[in-house]
């Protein structure tokens, strides 16, 4: 994601319950910070999802090569766009803005075998679905719904959403009991389209834990809300094979980026994400080895500055150097 100037329980805190007082967020909220300082302390059993995705069958699957659309450097038509991407080493592309011409991304993807697997919501940054403004929220709804349209129409089976932001004016128990009112209200379309909304982890102040984050998303009770894992966004602040232990089999899909923590703590924590894929801190090998573990499988989207052919192929084979050792 880009950035502004990322079996069910039945027993999981539901939020949007009109006898949750505050008193009683804290609580819960202590209880998490307090489940994810047990779960790191070394020696502990991992909680009972863990157990659950660890004894999942070691995925026997590909990794999928995808770009993000607004990587593609290249001009000209949509086809000669999709040609590009497709003439570089990838098999899918994830539209993440809009276009004038919808019909154009579906012929385009049809005359190049390029497969558009995704949708990134279009507005989940401007118009948060966690926003005090009740008009702001009906406009991220209809923009979360448009996305899933969108999705089906190109032939994709996702749209990926950052499901709420915490700021000075959005506090995060607002955050998280408008999201999940709001969502909901999308899933009886994800439903019927067949499309899943996957959360991405980015830095919006929201879901800093995997343990909370596997929570939020349980007390969906549907198979259609999952995980949109960016591994690069984590390493800021943790470790990205802790986290796809914990979430498990919710994870659908997969981010890749990179991030130097030494970039990060001698020039801003922005200037993290300044490396090349396979150049910073994620332990590929061991972000590998969780996937497996988990039995994931599927698409691998690059989400990294782009640009033309060139450059679309140099991002090729550094992911098919990282990826290397999936199939050993």
């Amino acid at each position: 994601m880009t950035f502004p100037a990322s079996p069910r329980s039945k027993e999981t805190l539901n939020v949007n319950h009109p006898q949750l007082d505050r008193r009683n967020f804290l609580v819960a909220a202590a209880a998490t910070a307090t489940a994810t300082a047990v779960l790191s302390r070394p020696g502990v059993a991992v909680s009972a999802q863990s157990e659950t995705s660890v004894a999942t069958p070691a995925a026997k699957g590909p990794l999928l090569k995808a770009v993000k659309y607004s990587m593609v450097g290249v001009k000209g038509t949509l086809a000669e766009k999709f040609a590009a991407v497709k003439g570089a080493g990838f098999v899918g592309i994830d539209m993440d803005a809009r276009v004038p011409d919808k019909n154009e991304v579906v012929e385009a993807a049809k005359s190049t075998g390029l497969k558009v697997h995704g949708v990134v919501d279009y507005d989940h940054w401007s118009q948060p679905l966690s926003s005090p403004s009740a008009e702001v929220r009906a406009k991220g709804l209809a923009a979360l719904e448009e996305s899933l349209h969108d999705a089906k129409l190109y032939g994709g089976d996702t749209v990926l959403l950052v499901p709420a932001m915490v700021n000075k004016s959005i506090s995060y128990e607002d955050a998280y009991k408008r999201s999940q009112i709001e969502i909901r209200k999308a899933i009886p379309l994800a439903k019927e389209l067949g499309i899943k909304i996957l959360f991405e982890n980015v830095w919006n102040n929201f879901l800093l834990s995997p343990v909370e984050c596997a929570r939020y998303i349980d007390e969906f009770d549907s198979p259609l809300i999952g995980s949109y894992f960016d591994v690069g966004n984590i390493v800021n602040y943790g470790w990205p094979e802790h986290w796809i232990r914990t979430l498990g089999h919710r994870i659908g899909k997969i981010d890749i980026k990179e991030f130097s923590r030494t970039k990060a703590n001698s020039q801003g924590k922005g200037a993290g994400f300044g490396v090349e894929i396979g150049d910073g801190d994620c332990d590929w090998p061991a972000v590998l080895t969780a996937l497996k573990d988990v039995g994931f499988s599927g698409w691998a989207t690059a989400e990294v500055g782009g640009g033309g052919e060139d450059r679309l192929k140099e991002i090729s084979t550094r992911m098919d150097k990282i990826f290397s050792t999936w199939n050993a």
